[in-house]
């Protein structure tokens, strides 16, 4: 019998973490979870049963290099909280999972964002799309991705999927989970950030962490510097998202609500995240479409839930709607903390 691959995930309480983690060990990985004292509710999750849990800092390099001996891949999950300090915290913790890779031959998986295009680039976003971003976070993502691909000329293996807005049962910070809805209330009415017109890209983690597994099943086909886009649900109108949620909770006279805007302008002098938030409306006021051709002539296929079942997980996951026995639950008094709005 083969010996299991062993993966080490950083950021496995985040949203895509803990959405690959679990994939991995359906696939029959051994994996595990870097985590910073004391322990969080994620960490307490029936799916991440298997896991085996180190302690450490994804600032601290050292710690990281510990955790990842031994291991064949290496997710970055790990994001700074909120949209708090990224060039002081992003940069820093990339190199510390570089040199991570470096030490245990092991590939790098990176989720990729639509953050590193700007308007020049939209609506339709290839692998090779001209990367100009408008925003200082999507300056920092652009740098990022350069960092792999130069470290992929000094022996470090990596994958970037790109992917749009992540929604899912245990999506973490996202405009799903803290835009559209209140976790851990009934839907009573939906915000929508958007131009009810314009078309827009959502993500639905399980399928996302089901893809990064089948590209990694195919370790020996990929480049040693490899980018794919993950087409997930292409929703034009955009509109459409809110229009599902209203479709599963199955109440007609719930609100569609624009977003506050003006509430977010009127505070981002004072507010980081309202700042960065601002910067990135142009995405929600464009049509933003990945191609996901090249995934495809990959796979064959791309993992796909229809959008109403994922839009139901996603709701029960948020303890927005009764979970029936669900197994996608995870209950409110098990989450973290709410925080900003965050893609990745």
């Amino acid at each position: 019998m083969a010996k299991p691959r062993t993966a080490l995930i950083l950021g496995a309480t985040g949203g895509i973490g803990a959405e690959v983690a679990i994939a991995l060990i359906r696939s029959g990985w051994r994996v595990r979870g870097l985590y910073r004292p004391p322990m969080r509710a994620a960490h307490r999750l029936p799916e991440l049963s298997a896991m085996e849990w180190i302690a450490g800092d994804a600032m601290r390099q050292q710690e990281v290099v510990a955790a990842a001996n031994g291991a064949d891949v290496i997710v970055h999950g790990v994001n700074p909280p909120g949209y708090r300090n990224w060039r002081g915290l992003a940069l820093p913790m990339l190199e510390n999972a570089i040199a991570a890779a470096q030490a245990s031959g092991a590939r790098l998986v990176f989720p990729g964002t639509v953050y590193n295009f700007g308007p020049d680039a939209l609506p339709r976003l290839t692998e090779s799309s001209p990367q100009n971003p408008v925003t200082r976070k999507g300056k920092i993502r652009v740098e990022m991705e350069q960092r792999l691909q130069a470290a992929s000329r000094e022996g470090v293996r990596s994958l970037i999927v790109r992917a749009g807005d992540y929604f899912g049962p245990r999506s973490g910070n996202s405009w799903f989970a803290q835009g559209l809805v209140q976790p851990g209330k009934p839907v009573r009415s939906v915000r929508y950030p958007g131009r009810p017109t314009a078309g827009h890209a959502w993500a639905y983690l399980p399928d996302v962490a089901a893809t990064v597994v089948q590209l990694l099943d195919r370790e020996d086909q990929l480049a040693q510097f490899d980018v794919f886009h993950f087409g997930g649900h292409w929703l034009e109108p955009g509109i459409e998202m809110a229009q599902a949620i209203k479709r599963v909770v199955g109440d007609g006279s719930i609100a569609i609500r624009r977003f506050p805007w003006i509430l977010v302008y009127a505070a981002s002098p004072f507010v980081t995240v309202f700042r960065e938030m601002l910067e990135l409306r142009y995405l929600w006021q464009t049509p933003v479409r990945l191609d996901n051709s090249k995934l495809m002539a990959f796979l064959g296929a791309e993992p796909h839930t229809p959008l109403d079942q994922a839009v139901r997980a996603s709701l029960i996951g948020l303890g927005c709607l009764p979970d029936g026995g669900s197994a996608e639950t995870i209950s409110a008094r098990d989450r973290a903390p709410a925080a900003p709005p965050n893609r990745s």
